[in-house]
């Protein structure tokens, strides 16, 4: 099996589980307080998604001393908090974070 069928049929397979769980679930089978707790998840799941990436080095320390990386999330927080909007968020944490890197 050549690698790219591999990797397509590992691709179909993932997205055939994640969406049998959406197609299945049907929005009447939640009570509001089960969508309320629901709406919390990617909240909470982002933290834990991007924290590695942007405390830990490539040994897996953490690295909190000359770390632009720390600066460009804390402008990208910022620009998210005023602007509330993701592409402004993404484009001003990329354009932080690569001043800082090749400029400063």
């Amino acid at each position: 099996m050549s690698n790219w069928l591999l990797i397509i049929c590992c691709g179909l397979i993932t997205f055939l589980t994640r969406f049998s769980m959406i197609a299945l679930l049907k929005r009447e089978m939640f009570n509001d307080r089960i969508r309320e707790i629901l709406s919390f998840v990617p909240s909470a799941i982002f933290p834990a998604i991007i924290f590695p990436a942007i405390f830990l080095d490539n040994s897996g320390d953490f690295q909190l001393e000359n770390n632009p990386k720390i600066m460009a999330s804390i402008i990208a927080m910022l620009i998210g908090i005023v602007s509330k909007n993701i592409i402004a968020t993404i484009i001003s944490g990329l354009a932080s974070y690569w001043f800082l890197i090749f400029v400063v």
